[in-house]
């Protein structure tokens, strides 16, 4: 027995039968009330103003169709179980009427059937509307990661670029007046102590050293060309430091005629080659990198190719590989996709990534540099000079 009652919706033009239906229903425990109507308009407006819990349909009606009826419930109120009390249904239509989507049906000469049959709608209904709910926070829990994601990404590159213009100024001014003062000092050192001559000197080319690698630490934290110059300065740069550190030739190709990408596009283009170059160093062993950065179908598509040993499925598909897995998120926070797989020429490996373009208007841009605060000149690779 229902431990609720429920609303039905009989589409019936038959009082009698309709309330025979009810009968039947009251003597299987069913607790219900109900509302009959014979039209589609009235159909229609009970959907609408009335919901119910359960619909019993004729099938043949007159001036109205139970197909009909069908689709109109299927669009008003998908949820809701759907079952034909009818006299005249013959096998073809009756399985024709359940691939449309009607829960289920039953004849008006066989209404012992009604009472099973609608319980096990209502319960079949029951388990779908909890699925759906399941479903629902579902993809609002996955939204909200993924939001928080799009923040945790946000707030990570703003520390980064306040703690490299730290590191870079700071730091960097430190470290130059400490070189300043030595050198002040073994100026006024007398002649004949080289032994301290040579000591000041070996301390003038450490800090010189020190600053070099503040200049290192701070570029890599946020290179200040990206913000700068461009997203396609920034992969040349990029690309002629990973070909520098490593001997590994490394060529950059452009289509793009210097376009004003958003930030976050910038970022997630840069932060993701960076990281494909990092794989090339851990797992290809290769000798060569071409990089093809392109605009496509109002996408920017980024292409790096390497001619080394290549990545199996089972490294692609591997759970554990929080490069890989890093990268798509990456994209896919921007609504874009990264892939990756065998070279075309069948070896080596290609990464693709490829993501909406968002480019900012020229205006709004100038606008934002100009609202931006000013930064102090930075002294550090002046004074590294002299």
């Amino acid at each position: 027995m229902l431990k609720k009652e429920i609303h039905i919706l009989m589409l019936e033009d038959s009082p009698i039968d309709a309330e025979l239906a009810g009968h039947t229903l009251r003597r299987g425990g069913v607790r219900f009330t109900s509302t009959r109507v014979e039209t589609e308009k009235d159909f229609i407006g009970e959907l609408e103003e009335n919901p119910p819990d359960l619909i019993l349909s004729d099938y043949a009606l007159p001036g109205f169709d139970g197909y009909a009826a069908l689709e109109i419930a299927k669009r008003k109120a998908p949820i809701t179980p759907f079952i034909f009390v009818t006299g005249t249904m013959g096998e073809e239509v009756a399985i024709e009427t359940l691939k449309s989507g009607a829960t289920d049906y039953v004849l008006k000469h066989r209404l012992a059937r009604l009472v099973p049959s609608v319980h096990r709608a209502l319960r079949e209904a029951q388990e779908r509307a909890e699925r759906l709910r399941a479903q629902e926070q579902l993809r609002e829990s996955h939204e909200q990661l993924r939001a928080l994601s799009v923040y945790l990404q946000h707030v990570r590159e703003e520390e980064r670029t306040r703690i490299a213009r730290e590191v870079h100024d700071e730091l960097g001014q430190a470290l130059t007046s400490c070189k300043l003062d030595l050198s002040l000092l073994a100026n006024k050192l007398p002649g004949h102590l080289t032994s301290l001559k040579d000591k000041a000197k070996a301390l003038s080319t450490h800090i010189d050293a020190t600053i070099q690698t503040v200049r290192r630490i701070a570029t890599e934290l946020r290179p200040g060309i990206l913000d700068h110059l461009g997203l396609i300065a920034a992969l040349e740069w990029q690309a002629n430091e990973f070909q520098t550190r490593t001997g590994i030739r490394c060529d950059v190709h452009s289509d793009l005629h210097e376009p004003v990408l958003t930030p976050d596009l910038a970022t997630a283009f840069f932060r993701i080659f960076q990281e494909t170059l990092t794989n090339v160093i851990r797992h290809a062993g290769a000798t060569h990198v071409t990089v093809h950065l392109k605009e496509a179908a109002g996408r920017i598509i980024l292409e790096v190719k390497d001619n080394g040993r290549g990545i199996s499925p089972t490294e692609i598909s591997n759970p554990r590989s929080m490069g890989l897995l890093g990268m798509k998120e990456r994209a896919a926070l921007l609504g874009g996709t990264f892939k990756i797989g065998a070279a075309p020429t069948g070896r080596g490996t290609l990464a693709t990534v490829s993501i909406p373009l968002r480019r900012l208007n020229s205006q709004k841009h100038e606008n934002s540099l100009n609202r931006r605060p000013r930064r102090r000149a930075p002294r550090l690779e002046a004074n590294s000079r002299r």
